[in-house]
């Protein structure tokens, strides 16, 4: 078994990474959305790795995992003496990067992983469906109002990025 696993691990520990980091926005939260992942998966090894889609089960355990912890309600928490990271003078593209993650994540966390499993991870309606449980109207739903929520929360950052950019094509997709 385990064997196994660590030869899953290292094909798709940056994979795992990345959806993580879409998810979340911060690497440090993405590292241990992935370790909480892969021990939830470890300890159900025998069960995933007899899925059809292993990946896709993995998937799922990461964007449950995500959930739970925005439910929870401690990545709003930081440690005594901490302050929160001064904004940056980015580029655009982080700068962009960064109006797109904050719209994000004042969405409800079930919001958040259906854009990001839509558009970033680029799934279709019925693969979100599957990794979240959801029918797939379900999943058009949350689209459709996760959508309309963005647009409001960008308004008047989504005319200064312009057409081109990922906070543009993602509010202008639609549910499809």
């Amino acid at each position: 078994m385990s064997e196994d696993f660590h030869a899953y691990v290292r094909g798709r520990a940056a994979a795992l990474r990345r959806s993580a980091y879409l998810l979340c926005g911060d690497l440090h939260q993405a590292d241990d959305l992935v370790q909480e992942t892969l021990t939830t998966a470890y300890t159900r090894w025998f069960r995933v790795s007899r899925a059809d889609n292993v990946d896709a089960y993995v998937q799922r355990i990461l964007v449950h995992t995500f959930i739970n912890e925005r439910r929870r309600g401690w990545w709003k928490v930081l440690p005594l003496g901490a302050s929160a990271p001064e904004a940056s003078t980015a580029t655009t593209g982080l700068e962009e990067r960064e109006v797109l993650r904050a719209a994000l994540s004042k969405l409800t966390p079930s919001q958040q992983a259906v854009l990001v499993l839509r558009f970033l991870c680029d799934q279709s309606v019925a693969d979100v469906a599957k990794h979240l449980g959801y029918s797939e109207g379900a999943v058009k739903s949350q689209t459709h109002h996760a959508l309309n929520a963005m647009r409001k929360k960008l308004g008047s950052d989504q005319s200064t990025l312009g057409r081109t950019t990922a906070v543009a094509r993602l509010t202008s997709r639609g549910t499809r």
